[in-house]
């Protein structure tokens, strides 16, 4: 799995092989078709991501979208395979419905829990992954230098109240 990973989170999806993850692991391609099948296989094993949010109950309502841009930034920091995912997303439909099944099971459920009305958290999760995945798409993947040169304090300023926004009040 760490092979896949990190070959995917270089390479992408389109060009990352079973051959070159297999050798990178050490071992043959022929085991890695047994157990995982194909590389489709491979990629939906490998992408079992936990976002680890934290429990919504504990965040500071007026600081709530703050303290998610932050746990996202140190998540897509710490966590090679998001990366992986999201690159390969843009071009994969498997991971793009991955992607979604991730923000779907994990983002939309602690946005909920912010949320009063149960009815608009569908189009907040999906305003909030907007920003989240294009914050990660230019600073990470893209690493558009502006973006890149903002330091953690400057993006938390700058994107926070965005995802604060979404959170309180919706036109």
């Amino acid at each position: 799995m760490t092979a896949a990973r990190e070959r995917f989170a270089a390479e992408g999806y389109e060009r990352a092989t079973i051959r070159a993850i297999a050798g990178d692991a050490g071992i043959d391609p022929a085991l890695v078709i047994r157990y995982y099948g194909n590389k489709e296989g491979l990629f939906a094993a490998a992408a079992e991501f936990d976002l680890r949010i934290p429990d919504a109950a504990g965040l500071p309502r007026a600081r709530a979208g703050v303290a998610l841009v932050d746990h996202f930034i140190t998540r897509w920091e710490v966590d090679g395979s998001l990366p992986a995912l999201l690159r390969a997303a843009v071009t994969n439909k498997a991971a793009a419905a991955r992607m979604r099944e991730v923000f779907a099971g994990q983002v939309a459920p602690a946005i909920a829990a912010l949320c009063a009305d149960r009815r608009t958290v569908p189009i907040r999760a999906g305003l909030i992954g907007s920003q989240l995945l294009g914050l990660a798409l230019c600073r990470y993947i893209l690493e558009l230098p502006p973006v890149v040169g903002m330091s953690r304090e400057a993006v938390l300023a700058n994107v926070g109240p965005v995802i604060q926004n979404y959170l309180d009040a919706l036109v």
